[in-house]
């Protein structure tokens, strides 16, 4: 399913209106989709390098206003969608560290998030439970969405072939993996943010990192 699913949209890549299909995609990707932009986004500034830039800055902006759809199912709809949408997404049990690292650090997190694996929809709706300030949240997520398209831009106009391939073939493994990459940004989180070591131990404790 999920294998067809990613198969639908790398297809978009030669659409006429493949443009669109990304900022769709990347709507979606920040509040429910399971399939994340980038590979479209590679595919995309492969085949017109020279509008690597202006891609990017659609998926950007699409995410941005998609994760503000994320956001409002945190915020006002949390106890209905948004924990349907959480179990749907395998990211029941990583919602409280979220929540936890959310409260700490605010914004902090959404804009280290662009160097780590945790997903950005987890963040986006957290953020509206937690009733994180709007403004805050938007500008936060500006910078995380522009690393995060920004840097694949780069790597797929470089390596593209490469790393086309290495997804084809591990797309699996990758998605098995993928709660371990949870827990693995969270991590990560303890050693690029700037929190005590009460807080850290808090939220590695509610992820059941320590006794």
């Amino acid at each position: 399913m999920l294998r067809k699913l990613y198969e639908w949209v790398m297809a978009k890549a030669a659409h006429p209106h493949a443009t669109g299909w990304l900022a769709l995609f990347s709507f979606m990707e920040a509040s429910f989709f399971p399939i994340p932009p980038h590979p479209l986004l590679g595919l995309m500034c492969l085949a017109n390098p020279a509008r690597a830039i202006r891609y990017a800055a659609i998926a950007t902006a699409a995410s941005v206003i998609g994760g503000l759809l994320g956001y409002a199912i945190g915020y006002a709809l949390y106890d209905t969608i948004g924990t349907e949408l959480l179990a749907l997404l395998g990211m029941t049990e990583s919602f409280p560290v979220a929540a936890c690292y959310l409260r700490a650090y605010g914004a902090e997190i959404i804009m280290i998030k662009g160097a780590t694996p945790i997903p950005f929809k987890l963040l986006t709706i957290t953020a509206g439970f937690i009733g994180m300030n709007i403004g805050t949240f938007i500008l936060a997520s500006i910078v995380s969405r522009s690393i995060s398209f920004m840097i694949v831009g780069v790597l797929f106009r470089l390596f593209g072939a490469p790393i086309k391939r290495f997804i084809d073939k591990y797309l699996g493994l990758v998605t098995a993996g993928f709660a371990v990459a949870v827990v693995g940004g969270f991590l990560a989180l303890m050693f690029l943010g700037g929190g005590g070591e009460e807080t850290r131990d808090e939220c590695r404790a509610e992820a059941g990192l320590i006794a």
